[in-house]
């Protein structure tokens, strides 16, 4: 799993670092514990008004949509799926807000489709940094070439100058 490669990379960031990976409730919490073997920040499945915290992971549940109220508190919800899925990374991306004081980064990693694409163009027009993955280092390339695509993409990296980026942005 590419997050498997890149979180020992990771230091704990000053960030709250949220996930949103196309997953079934019935694996999320295998996801997260091993996801948590290899990451210097501790990993959680998001939970209902959870107030993200800095240097802490968190997934989102499996089946259900995550979005960030204020940018900082969890809402869940079973909405329509979204590009064909439920969690849907648009659905994520697009409920955050101008930040204030904090800044945003919006990362695309390997998937199939197009799901990120609309979020990612969402995060840079709210003044975010936007990653996609590489095509050399995608096992498919199909969600970090549609974010791409959209021209609102500043960097794309393999997943190894991704953990870069984040700990010069984060640290």
């Amino acid at each position: 799993m590419v997050l498997e490669d890149m979180f020992p990379r990771l230091p704990v960031l000053n960030a709250a670092v949220v996930i949103v990976q196309h997953i079934t409730p019935l694996v999320d919490q295998s996801f997260v514990t091993s996801l948590a073997r290899v990451s210097a920040m501790p990993v959680s499945l998001a939970q209902e008004r959870t107030y993200l915290q800095a240097g802490n992971v968190y997934l989102a549940p499996g089946g259900v949509h995550l979005t960030l109220m204020r940018n900082s508190v969890v809402h869940l919800n079973d909405g329509e799926k979204v590009n064909s899925v439920r969690p849907s990374i648009d659905v994520a991306m697009k409920s955050l807000s101008v930040p204030s004081e904090i800044r945003i980064a919006g990362v695309i990693l390997t998937g199939m489709g197009a799901d990120g694409a609309a979020g990612i163009s969402h995060v840079k027009k709210i003044g975010g940094i936007t990653i996609a993955q590489d095509q050399k280092t995608s096992i498919i390339y199909g969600m970090p070439r549609a974010a791409a695509e959209t021209g609102c993409v500043d960097f794309i990296l393999s997943t190894e100058l991704i953990a870069e980026k984040l700990k010069i942005l984060f640290q």
